[in-house]
C-alpha cells in the first residue's frame, strides 16, 4: 500500500514535470533574418571589426524589440518596417570575434554577429534562423581576405551567474587570407635570402671569407625581416607558420655559418684537400637539401 507521503511527492514531480512543459511550450518563436551589405576591415589584433546589414524579425505575437548585439554594440539602428508581427531594421554594427593566428599567413577567421533578447529568456523567447532571408551581398569586396562561406544558428546562452538561459541568434562568416598574397609577401623574400647564401657555394674555397660574410648578413636580415612580420600582428602566446618558418630558416643560416667557420679553419691549417673535397660534396648539393627541406615544412606543417 502507497504511503501517503509518497503520493504526495510522486504528485508534486508530475506537476513540476508539466510546468516545466508549459513553460517551453509557451515559448515564443521568433524567426530572425540577416543580411549583410557591407563589412569594415577586419583588425586581427582584436577581432574587431564593422558590419552593415538588414535584420528581419517575424513572430506569431508582439516581436520583442529589445535585442542586443553581445559581442559589440550597434552605431545606428533605421527602422524600416515596424508591424506587430514583423520588424526590418537597417543596421551599422562595431563587433569583435575571436582570433586564431596559429596558421598565419594562412590563417582562417571567423566574424560573429551575435544577437540576443536583453529581458527575455529561453521560456519566454526562442530564436529561429531564417536561412532563406539571410545571406551576404555579392557585391562585398572584402580586402584582404577571402569570403569562404556563412552560416547561422540558434544556441542556448547559460548566465550561471543569474542562473538564466537565453537564446542566441549566430551568425557566422569565414574568411580566409589570400594564399598568394601571404606567400609572397612573408615567404617569398626569405627564399630569396636563402637563395642568395646557396649561391655563395659556388664561390672557390679561397673565397671562404666572403661566403661567411654573405652568411652572416643574411642572418641578420632575415631577424630583421622576422622582427616586421611579427609587427603585423598581436603578441601571441603560441608560434605561428611564419614563426615555425624563420625558426627552420635560423638554423639553415646557423648550419651554413658553422660549415663555412669549418673550412676557414681547414684552410688556415693548410689542409686544402679535405677543405676542397668537402666543397665539392656541397657546391649543388646544398640547393638539393634546402629546397627539400622547405618543401617538407610546406606539407607538414
Amino acid at each position: 500500500m502507497v504511503k501517503k507521503g509518497e503520493k504526495f511527492v510522486f504528485v508534486l514531480f508530475l506537476l513540476i514535470v508539466m510546468l516545466s512543459f508549459v513553460q517551453v511550450a509557451s515559448a515564443q518563436e521568433t524567426e530572425i533574418g540577416l543580411y549583410i551589405l557591407n563589412l569594415g576591415k577586419f583588425d586581427v589584433s582584436n577581432g574587431a571589426f564593422t558590419a552593415d546589414f538588414y535584420l528581419s524579425i517575424n513572430c506569431p505575437d508582439n516581436c520583442s524589440t529589445e535585442f542586443e548585439f553581445t559581442n559589440g554594440r550597434a552605431t545606428s539602428i533605421d527602422k524600416i518596417i515596424d508591424l506587430p508581427n514583423e520588424k526590418f531594421y537597417r543596421i551599422q554594427a562595431n563587433l569583435n570575434s575571436p582570433v586564431d593566428l596559429q596558421r598565419f599567413p594562412f590563417d582562417k577567421q571567423k566574424m560573429q554577429i551575435i544577437l540576443e533578447d536583453k529581458k527575455s529568456t529561453i521560456e519566454e523567447i526562442i530564436y529561429v534562423p531564417l536561412k532563406e532571408q539571410s545571406g551576404i551581398d555579392e557585391s562585398i569586396a572584402f580586402t584582404g581576405w577571402n569570403i569562404d562561406a556563412w552560416e547561422v544558428e540558434a544556441k542556448k546562452h547559460r548566465y550561471d551567474i543569474y542562473n538564466e538561459t537565453y537564446s542566441q541568434y549566430i551568425f557566422t562568416i569565414d574568411i580566409s587570407r589570400i594564399p598568394s598574397n601571404s606567400f609572397f609577401k612573408t615567404f617569398l623574400p626569405v627564399l630569396v635570402i636563402m637563395l642568395i647564401v646557396l649561391v655563395s657555394f659556388l664561390m672557390d674555397p679561397d673565397k671562404i671569407t666572403s661566403r661567411l660574410t654573405i652568411a652572416t648578413s643574411s642572418l641578420v636580415a632575415s631577424v630583421m625581416f622576422h622582427i616586421s612580420i611579427s609587427n603585423q600582428i598581436p603578441p601571441l602566446g603560441y608560434l605561428t607558420i611564419a614563426d615555425k618558418f624563420m625558426i627552420l630558416t635560423y638554423v639553415l643560416l646557423l648550419f651554413v655559418v658553422i660549415f663555412n667557420v669549418i673550412l676557414l679553419e681547414l684552410h688556415e691549417r693548410k689542409k686544402i684537400e679535405l677543405m676542397e673535397k668537402l666543397h665539392r660534396n656541397t657546391e649543388y648539393s646544398a640547393f638539393f637539401i634546402v629546397a627539400l627541406i622547405y618543401i617538407l615544412f610546406f606539407i607538414f606543417v
